[in-house]
């Protein structure tokens, strides 16, 4: 009879571990193994009984300070098991009442009874069919409740009314963190030049460095007509869509292109770098606000920032939104290459970024040669 209340011990304290039920698993374990150790008495040896006996008492009260904050019916039987134990002293020392003995065991058939069949009645059926007892206290984390909402808008990628709001806010002169083919970047729309203004401000940019636009496709820059000629057509049409950009000479075209009121903040006087990220959910965005003006979202001279998170932290209480969509996919920026002199002189490597610029000049080649 106590191998089999050994067995069963330990088959309830595996079955608890592959429910993840660590504590229960716990407790029936050592349940088991106190089972275990009374065969010493069924086999009529009592040496080194009584130790073992007390060093499970030891351990037991642990557990139930432990079962204290799980369930009810846990923490009763950690007590019955505690008093059954005392049990077990006494009745060694053959100064054990047969009533309080018969009533010990009773009380802890009844628990263990109920406990496994409200484990396996609820674990069946997914639903709290049998009341398993509140805990009888309980430490509740406060970590969501402190957490401190984030201080801009942060909607998810995945979600079309997450694009939408980043959209809204970027077409009403907001300037927001969204994720690109490379890095996250700050974009602001080419029609609100003031918003480009506050990219600079945010970022601490200097006034000197141009910023670049983004373009959802080639067709939108043939639309728009400007002087480039088939060489450069070629080139761009074999690092689009890429985290390679291109720099060109400026001109009225832009206009057509939607840059509208922001032509004077984006690029340099005479020269613009124009990309077309490899990033579906940026190619919508842009699709939705028109051509974006953008930089790296990270202070200057920091960091390149590769997840949302980054953004947040380090300029999130001066954005209005940041379209979140984890890692980026690259932890260095995109490629810059001067294109203004490509039937001249050929190409230039202004920075080398994520595209490797020995592999910027092997396309370039092979266009050339062809």
């Amino acid at each position: 009879l106590i191998l089999i209340g050994g067995f069963v011990q330990l088959l309830a304290g595996f079955l608890a571990f592959r429910k993840y039920d660590h504590l229960g698993g716990a407790a029936f374990l050592t349940f088991s193994a106190l089972w275990s150790h009374l065969v010493n008495v069924g086999a009529g040896s009592s040496e080194g009984f009584t130790a073992g006996s007390i060093a499970f008492l030891v351990l037991n009260a642990f557990l139930m300070i432990l079962a204290s904050s799980f369930n009810l019916v846990l923490l009763l039987m950690t007590i019955a098991m505690e008093i059954l134990t005392i049990c077990f002293l006494l009745f060694t020392l053959e100064n054990l009442p047969l009533p309080f003995e018969i009533v010990m065991l009773s009380i802890f058939g009844i628990i263990c009874f109920y406990g496994a069949t409200a484990s396996l009645a609820n674990s069946m059926f997914a639903k709290d069919l049998m009341m398993m007892g509140p805990p009888l206290f309980s430490v509740e984390s406060s970590q969501k409740d402190t957490e401190e909402p984030p201080p801009c808008t942060c909607p998810k990628s995945y979600c079309t009314s997450g694009l939408r709001t980043i959209a809204d806010l970027l077409n009403t002169g907001a300037v927001c963190g969204v994720p690109t083919d490379t890095v996250y970047a700050l974009a602001a729309s080419c029609k609100h030049p003031q918003a480009i203004e506050r990219v600079y401000r945010i970022k601490d940019r200097p006034q000197e460095k141009p910023i670049c636009i983004f373009i959802s496709n080639l067709d939108q820059l043939r639309a728009a007509a400007p002087p480039i000629s088939p060489l450069l057509w070629e080139f761009m049409e074999n690092v689009y869509p890429g985290g390679i950009g291109c720099i060109i000479k400026k001109g009225e075209w832009l206009w057509k292109l939607g840059v509208g009121a922001g032509y004077s903040r984006v690029g340099t006087q005479d020269s613009i770098m124009i990309r077309v990220p490899d990033l579906t959910v940026l190619v919508h965005l842009i699709d939705m606000t028109g051509p974006l003006a953008i930089t790296s979202a990270n202070p200057s001279g920091e960091v390149d920032s590769t997840h949302h998170d980054m953004v947040i932290s380090r300029l999130g209480h001066k954005l209005e939104g940041v379209l979140c969509d984890g890692e980026s996919d690259e932890v260095v920026a995109s490629t810059v290459v001067n294109c203004t002199k490509i039937d001249e002189s050929g190409i230039t490597i202004v920075r080398e970024g994520c595209i490797p610029a020995s592999k910027v000049m092997q396309i370039f080649e092979s266009l050339k040669n062809r």
